[in-house]
């Protein structure tokens, strides 16, 4: 039976640091602010939102909502976005997926300052990554560096999350299932920073089971639910679960099925409870890096 990979423990102790540091700034006159931004009223961007807001006012962040109706321009988006950039109040600038498919969502992503993009899914912080200008953050080499970019929450979440449950990762042959660049594409290339062996399969790749079988660690991020299952899993592997579907019943579901996988595998991250409360505690430790550094650049 697999260990059970929780991330409310990690995301908890994450969360006291980060609640330390906004104690620390506050002692001189800061005040860590996150700014997210919501077009429509999409129910699962609702729900996230006040996810957020909820850990921030526990760990002293003030958090500042915009809400757009769905009708909103192009350029009413970007020029919110720029007067944010500007706002000596904001350190982290959130916007939440998915837009109406009419706005060029990377476009929007892209008009983020690179030093407030604390869910790293810029072109200029994903560029950083894939050049390991950014991947220091990787060995917890960041104290005292201005941060010119931050690495994205949810693929820096699961490697935390490995790492909390010390799960080796040097010279393991990792295979990540998905491409996407929020989670997938960045994700190995993080696995390739720490060395491992890294392979990366999509929809068109072919006699999937085959590759997933190979793997020491598998992650899996494509929102199909239950794709992974037993026979495609190598016995003793660490499987980490990141994708999420809301199925007709209302039951919430993950890309791996749980209850065959769990009789195979080591370890593996349950959906929801694994790597998502992970995913928020990284977006606030972000963004209390990000005030930590205008706070040292204004030093120099």
């Amino acid at each position: 039976m697999a260990v059970r990979m929780q991330g409310k423990g990690l995301a908890e102790e994450i969360k006291q640091a980060v609640r330390q540091a906004t104690q620390e700034l506050g002692a001189h006159g800061v005040s860590v602010g996150l700014a997210v931004l919501q077009v429509g009223e999409n129910p699962a961007s609702s729900q996230y939102r006040n996810a957020i807001k909820r850990a921030c006012a526990k760990v002293g962040i003030q958090p500042y909502e915009h809400v757009f109706p769905p009708q909103v321009s192009l350029n009413e988006l970007l020029n919110a976005i720029r007067a944010l950039n500007a706002d000596e109040r904001v350190h982290g600038v959130l916007v939440l997926f998915p837009l109406p498919q009419r706005l060029d969502a990377r476009r929007v992503v892209n008009a983020i300052a690179p030093e407030k993009d604390v869910d790293g899914l810029g072109a200029i912080s994903i560029g950083r990554l894939a050049a390991e200008e950014s991947t220091y953050q990787l060995f917890g080499t960041s104290q005292g560096r201005a941060a010119r970019s931050f690495l994205p929450c949810t693929p820096f979440g699961v490697i935390r999350l490995l790492e909390h449950y010390r799960v080796p990762i040097r010279g393991r042959h990792v295979v990540v299932v998905g491409k996407s660049l929020a989670v997938g594409r960045p994700l190995s290339l993080m696995f390739l920073a720490r060395e491992a062996t890294v392979s990366v399969c999509h929809r068109e790749t072919q006699n999937l089971g085959a590759i997933t079988r190979q793997a020491d660690i598998l992650c899996v991020a494509t929102g199909v639910s239950h794709l992974i299952r037993a026979p495609m899993v190598k016995p003793g592997a660490v499987v980490v679960d990141i994708g999420i579907s809301i199925l007709p019943d209302g039951t919430v579901t993950g890309d791996v099925h749980y209850q065959e996988v769990q009789e195979v595998a080591s370890m593996l991250t349950p959906v929801p409870g694994g790597v998502g409360p992970v995913t928020i505690a990284m977006l606030l430790e972000n963004t209390v890096r990000s005030a930590q550094s205008r706070e040292l650049l204004k030093g120099v």
